[in-house]
């Protein structure tokens, strides 16, 4: 992987995981003030990730991926901003958990992208059966 790859990797693991910690928070109703933070990672994480498509793309990756890829880190945002409308009331946290699947699998797929663009003789490199 090139150098640019790796740091779209990275910025992806490294909002991810602040994402995550962030939108617990949120979660609990400790930290609403940092909806904001959450939502402006949010896109660096989408950024990152479409980055890293990018790069695969170039580096030979498998279409079908590239584009899982990008359509995932399009549906990320569309969930985050409009998941306060979506459903209310008691059923309210069936969305927040989809929300925290998708951001999840956001995260998954960067790492998904960044493991097939390794090259096919590193001990880490995929055998075409990673999801």
């Amino acid at each position: 992987m090139s150098r640019a790859s790796t740091i779209a990797q990275m910025t992806i693991r490294i909002s991810g995981l602040l994402l995550l910690l962030l939108g617990l928070a949120i979660w609990t109703g400790r930290a609403d003030g940092v909806i904001p933070i959450h939502e402006l990672l949010g896109f660096v994480l989408v950024v990152a990730l479409w980055t890293l498509s990018y790069f695969a793309a170039r580096a030979g990756v498998s279409m079908r991926w590239v584009a899982l890829a990008v359509a995932w880190g399009l549906a990320a945002p569309l969930l985050g901003l409009t998941q306060q409308n979506l459903v209310n009331g008691d059923w309210h946290w069936t969305i927040q958990v989809l929300h925290l699947l998708i951001g999840a699998g956001a995260i998954g797929q960067g790492e998904n992208l960044a493991l097939r663009m390794r090259p096919a003789g590193s001990p880490r490199a995929t055998s075409g059966t990673a999801v």
